[in-house]
């Protein structure tokens, strides 16, 4: 059956209430049990909302009440091992039982919405909107860039939920950027329009990798000899930690880094800040820099002069270490400009399930 698609989020008008086992947050071990019908036996209306990344897959149904969400439950999905996106789709109604009706439906997706589907980057198979209508029974079914769906997410969320590298001084209406460093390297900007702000998507994430020092020319040509390709997303995303990790300290290796299931950037991150490994200590200094370099030129490329959010699974977990001042050295060193960039504040966004709240926004304007 067809679908519904608009070109960006709506202004986000929607408020979202903590479900009643009191919080917004992931359950540790997913949906405990199905959802059932009310006290009469009747069908419960819901919206579903999904964040589908390169690692991992969130979907969550919330219930509408006016202008309110209340998130019901919650189920998460290692990417990889899925075998196709309709395969987590039928998991997760399986979760909720019979006693739910889908009447809407929106999904962030990390790669380009071409039409009603989007090929993600990091993952071997398709997201289809066709394909969700099908198995939900609605036609309304929307697909967006994962970043817009942050973006929606960022207007919904609690101050204590944002940390503010850099206060600076807001223009109004001015566009504001965004980037998300996680399994991929997400970036996008929004600009003001009559109604609200307009969500550009980018995949400057996929642009080259542009050294500025001679250190990072050595890793340029030090990445060079593995691979033909060298974008940006190479060396500042989650995998870009053993990168830099290597190029730093070739003959330091730690048994994590080879342990089937384990990511060595999970274990480059703890040992520095633990203070256990000086190679790891400094991969992740130089990766910050290297976040914040490219962080600055997509301030500047779109003038965003409103703000840059700094979103993805990465940022907060090294939070202690982003606030030394390395990122924002990085994100100011523009040659004349660097006035220009002291002023935009620069934002981090702590709470990982922004894009959720985003798209069930986006998904609740369907109705």
């Amino acid at each position: 059956m067809p679908c519904d698609r608009w070109d960006s989020p709506p202004a986000f008008d929607w408020k979202f209430e903590m479900s009643a086992d009191g919080a917004l947050g992931l359950p540790s071990e997913g949906v405990s049990e199905k959802m059932g019908g009310g006290a009469n036996g009747k069908t419960q209306t819901v919206i579903l909302s999904g964040d589908i990344g390169g690692t991992k897959s969130n979907f969550a149904v919330f219930e509408r009440k006016g202008k309110r969400l209340r998130k019901l439950v919650e189920r998460r999905f290692p990417s990889q091992e899925a075998a196709s996106f309709e395969q987590m789709v039928r998991a997760f109604l399986d979760q909720l039982g019979a006693g739910a009706k889908i009447e809407a439906a929106c999904f962030g997706v990390a790669g380009p919405v071409v039409g009603n589907e989007v090929h993600p980057t990091n993952l071997a198979w398709p997201v289809d909107a066709e394909v969700a209508s099908h198995i939900l029974g609605t036609r309304r079914v929307r697909l967006i860039n994962d970043m817009g769906a942050t973006f929606a997410g960022i207007d919904a969320l609690e101050p204590e939920q944002l940390v503010a590298l850099q206060p600076g001084t807001p223009a109004a209406g001015a566009t504001q950027a965004l980037v998300a460093a996680g399994t991929g390297l997400g970036e996008a900007f929004r600009v003001w329009t009559d109604n609200g702000y307009q969500v550009i998507p980018s995949e400057g994430g996929h642009a080259d990798f542009a050294p500025r020092t001679e250190e990072e020319i050595e890793l340029l040509r030090f990445l060079k000899k593995q691979q033909t390709w060298v974008d940006v997303e190479t060396v500042v995303s989650g995998r870009g930690f053993y990168e830099l990790h290597q190029f730093l300290g070739p003959g330091v290796d730690h048994p994590d880094f080879h342990a089937e299931g384990e990511d060595p950037a999970a274990e480059i991150t703890h040992r520095a800040l633990a203070g256990g490994c000086d190679i790891c200590l400094r991969a992740v200094d130089l990766w910050i820099s290297l976040y914040g370099a490219e962080a600055g030129n997509l301030a500047l490329k779109t003038l965003a002069r409103g703000g840059v959010f700094v979103a993805g699974g990465i940022a907060a977990k090294i939070l202690p270490r982003l606030t030394t001042g390395r990122f924002l050295e990085a994100f100011r060193q523009k040659a004349a400009l660097g006035e220009i960039l002291s002023a935009i504040p620069v934002t981090v966004v702590l709470d990982p399930e922004a894009p959720l709240l985003g798209a069930a926004a986006t998904a609740a304007a369907l109705l």
